[in-house]
């Protein structure tokens, strides 16, 4: 990243975060993004003169970790076959299932041309494959005209049509979710449990450094590694303090818990969360209701709680339809592959459109 111009690349990536020249730099200064973690930066730019006109946030991955758009069966099938499915060639953001722009362009001829030019370095570099997650700006079209297949995936959303309080936002709720969180709630504090709610400047390194804490003990009790250091979190609360918010919850004066989202001036963006022992229903206090209240206050209109979680779903969050869109250069297991999206692809709009609905009846309508 550092060699993009910072206005010139903010200026096409718009007002959301992870999109931003100081977000994805921050991820490959801190060491997070690099190719011996699996993401060699291979940004695509289009300059018109000196002028930065279109870019793409571009990586050669050597694995699948950190996506959340799960094709680790597609690489061993294709590697089963004989094939060599690593490195492939991603369009994301690191680490960030955020729905989003990926081609930055002012027009579609320069978001063509981006596209036409990744597919052909990927033709001329002997990759197996191109991949775009989470793209959303209006460019479907542009995707399937060059062949690309569509693959559609879920998350869920909080709405927030006005609320004033959270208990109005409660009395939307059918009765038996309505009492779940409000018991749920009662619990946490019952326990103790007091928080913190920090954004901008004014986190402190000492807060920064509490919330790592907290992520790494996650991490370790699932058994497994962060992507994300806290130098990266350093440079986050240095380079975006307006879009960072912490939630830090204490116990008799004692830090126990913390989670980050990021925010803009439409959404609030649930990432990291973390806790240094167990207490009933803390991570849902933590993680969302606390976040909730943020939306409320800031007059945010919709809260992303990140990937999957079907328990979001009783807590007010409402399933959205994600998407991204896939290029296989062999031909037989391109076609293999497309198969299964059309079959996965109507699995998942029946599983959506059969959940049940938080909200009384009419609400959200």
């Amino acid at each position: 990243m550092q060699e993009f111009d910072a206005a010139e690349w903010d200026a096409l990536a718009g007002a959301q975060p992870f999109l931003g020249h100081a977000f994805l730099h921050a991820l490959e200064d801190s060491g997070c993004v690099r190719a011996e973690t699996g993401w060699q930066p291979r940004h695509l730019g289009l300059w018109q003169g000196t002028r930065l006109v279109a870019a793409m946030p571009l990586y050669l991955k050597t694995h699948s970790y950190g996506e959340y758009v799960f094709d680790w069966s597609w690489a061993d099938a294709f590697e089963r076959a004989g094939g060599r499915y690593y490195p492939k060639l991603l369009c994301a953001i690191p680490f960030t299932p955020v729905p989003g722009p990926r081609l930055l362009g002012a027009s579609d001829a320069d978001k063509k041309l981006l596209l036409e030019t990744a597919l052909d370095f990927a033709r001329e570099a002997g990759l197996s494959s191109f991949h775009c997650l989470f793209p959303q700006d209006g460019s479907e079209a542009a995707f399937a005209r060059a062949g690309l297949m569509q693959r559609q995936g879920y998350q869920f959303h909080w709405p927030n049509p006005g609320y004033d309080t959270f208990d109005q936002f409660l009395a939307t709720l059918a009765h038996d979710k309505r009492k779940k969180i409000r018991q749920e709630r009662r619990k946490v504090f019952d326990a103790g449990l007091r928080f913190d709610v920090r954004s901008g400047r004014d986190i402190r390194e000492s807060d920064w450094a509490f919330f790592h804490q907290c992520y790494v003990h996650t991490y370790r009790l699932h058994r497994s590694t962060p992507y994300l250091n806290l130098d990266f979190f350093l440079q986050l609360g240095e380079r975006l303090p307006e879009h960072c918010m912490l939630v830090l919850g204490h116990r008799d004066g004692q830090p126990l818990c913390a989670a980050l989202d990021l925010f803009d001036n439409q959404r609030l963006y649930g990432r990291y969360w973390g806790a240094l022992d167990y207490v009933p229903g803390l991570h849902f206090e933590t993680c969302y209701y606390q976040g909730m209240e943020f939306c409320i206050e800031a007059k945010l209109r919709i809260f992303e709680g990140g990937a999957q979680g079907e328990h979001k779903l009783a807590r007010g969050f409402l399933p959205v339809v994600t998407q991204s869109w896939h290029w296989l250069a062999d031909g037989q297991f391109g076609r293999a592959v497309e198969n299964f999206l059309q079959r996965e692809g109507r699995a998942v709009e029946e599983y959506v459109s059969e959940l049940e609905r938080p909200y009384k009846r009419n609400a959200h309508e």
